[in-house]
């Protein structure tokens, strides 16, 4: 109805459709055409559509003047649905109304679109085999070139024998490769002739260089030998400076207590009719020189014994236990003295260290009684002990007159008197108190040390390497807690939390 309606209206010559073969059919989908008929201002008197269900192009504005004035043309309008249309409008046989015959193109652009898509496909297809094809093809001509890089790259890293396989001796590629193996043949020559110049030169330079190095070693070695020998002639003088000095002040220090001993046996022995009271002290003055010429002697054969470096009886000792002794041994030889035993650190266990029982107590001893004789009667005293950054530390300091610099410096040496004019008598001591204390607390990895300014006392601290502490009460002293909680008390002397070398 349609094509006859469009012949008859709009005089169109419609060829009819070849007869198609047999085969399947595909339903048509959409309506396909649509007709208008415009009065001459373009408005819609009377349509006609294959599908009424189908959205009506929207043509634009048309009047009966336009469409006389241009040449039927087609183009192209939409729908409310979306879909493209194809219309041509003409004037109509009376000339009076315009006719307007459109139709769909969702079928041609659906076959468009599939057209596309299959082209695409098939091109893509034959694109990706072309390209394989030709990186084959590039591979296998540059074939050559490859071969040609390894060989520079395996020569490169040292390879010179190294040469490029000859496949194509006819071709560009194989007249370049015996060109390339000519010039590495040539390279290689220069390369081995230069390696053994670089050898010979290299065995020269070193033959040249032990030479060198054991002449100068040689020096060396005499030089050592030369400065060892004055060291050693030197130390050697040093050792009998040392020795000549310490027997001249022993023997000074024992004839001290001979020449006393041998005036009381003279002074003795000539009285006619001696009276019993003063010979009977006359023989206790001796007695007393005798020993202290004894504790001389021992304290002698003490440091010569520590000079041999003889090994230490060494086991865990608690050196707050031999603290608290040696305070309470000081209370008791100097009642009217106040000593305070003072814990240096936080801890409550007691402080262990690994070494001499009574060595270490003749140590603490020596210090207590370098105070007891060399400070005013009632001057107090503090004893100190705790640990502190991993090792133990004992202090004893004094408020007495102190020591000048000098004397600080030189108060360990053997026989050093701080004071010239007071007699080993006076003072009751040999003079080799602390010495002997330096000497024993080296022997036992440790460090002593004074601080002291005149008129502030003196403080002697000593650092010895720490061990595993021992329970709380295991010390031999019995632990009791006072009103405050940092008390603890040792034989009735109170022990306080706190320390006195840095002030």
């Amino acid at each position: 109805m349609v094509p006859a309606v469009a012949r008859r209206e709009v005089a169109i010559p419609v060829t009819p459709p070849p007869k198609l073969p047999d085969g399947p059919r595909y339903p048509r989908q959409y309506g396909l055409f649509y007709m208008a008929l415009l009065g001459p201002d373009g408005a819609v008197e009377r349509t006609l559509q294959e599908s009424p269900d189908t959205d009506p192009p929207r043509l634009p504005p048309l009047t009966l003047r336009e469409v006389r004035s241009t040449s039927p043309r087609p183009f192209t309008v939409g729908s409310d649905s979306g879909a493209r249309w194809r219309a041509i409008a003409v004037e109509d046989g009376d000339g009076t109304r315009i006719r307007v015959v459109a139709i769909r193109l969702d079928e041609i652009d659906a076959t468009v679109t599939r057209l596309a898509v299959i082209v695409a496909t098939v091109g893509g297809c034959v694109l990706v085999l072309l390209g394989f094809a030709c990186h084959w093809l590039v591979r296998r001509s540059l074939r050559p070139l490859a071969e040609i890089e390894r060989t520079a790259g395996a020569i490169a890293r040292g390879d010179l024998s190294r040469r490029v396989p000859l496949r194509h001796r006819r071709t560009e590629m194989g007249r370049l490769g015996r060109a390339i193996n000519g010039m590495l043949a040539q390279i290689e020559t220069a390369f081995r002739a230069r390696e053994a110049s670089e050898i010979a030169a290299r065995a020269s330079e070193n033959a040249a260089r032990a030479s060198e190095i054991t002449a100068r070693e040689s020096e060396i070695a005499a030089r050592e030998s030369a400065k060892a020998a004055r060291e050693s002639a030197s130390e050697a003088r040093r050792s009998e400076e040392r020795m000549r000095r310490f027997i001249a002040d022993a023997s000074h220090e024992l004839r001290t207590p001979l020449t006393s001993i041998r005036g009381f046996a003279e002074l003795y022995r000539h009285e006619k009719t001696p009276d019993l009271a003063e010979a009977a002290r006359l023989l206790h003055r001796i007695e007393g020189e005798a020993a202290r010429m004894g504790l001389l002697v021992d304290d002698l054969l003490l440091l010569a014994r520590l000079d041999q470096q003889r090994p230490l009886d060494r086991h865990p000792v608690d050196v707050l236990s031999l603290a608290a002794g040696a305070v309470l041994d000081a209370q008791t030889l100097a009642p009217d003295r106040e000593i305070d035993l003072v814990r240096l650190d936080s801890g409550e266990d007691a402080v262990m260290v690994t070494g001499d029982e009574p060595r270490l107590h003749q140590v603490i001893a020596n210090l207590v009684g370098n105070v007891l004789r060399h400070t005013p009667p009632g001057t107090p005293f503090r004893v100190g002990v705790g640990t502190v950054d991993g090792r133990v530390v004992i202090e004893v300091a004094d408020e007495g007159p102190g020591l000048p610099s000098d004397a600080a410096d030189r108060v360990f040496e053997r026989f050093y008197r701080a004071d010239p004019a007071r007699t080993r008598s006076e003072s009751g001591g040999t003079g080799l108190g602390l010495s002997i204390a330096a000497a024993l607390v080296q022997a036992h990895d440790g460090t002593i040390a004074v601080k002291s300014a005149p008129g502030h006392g003196a403080t002697f601290r000593i650092t010895l390497p720490g061990a595993a502490h021992l329970p709380e009460g295991e010390s031999g002293y019995a632990v009791d807690r006072g009103p405050q909680v940092d008390d603890r008390v040792f034989g009735g002397h109170s022990i306080t939390r706190r320390g006195w070398w840095e002030a």
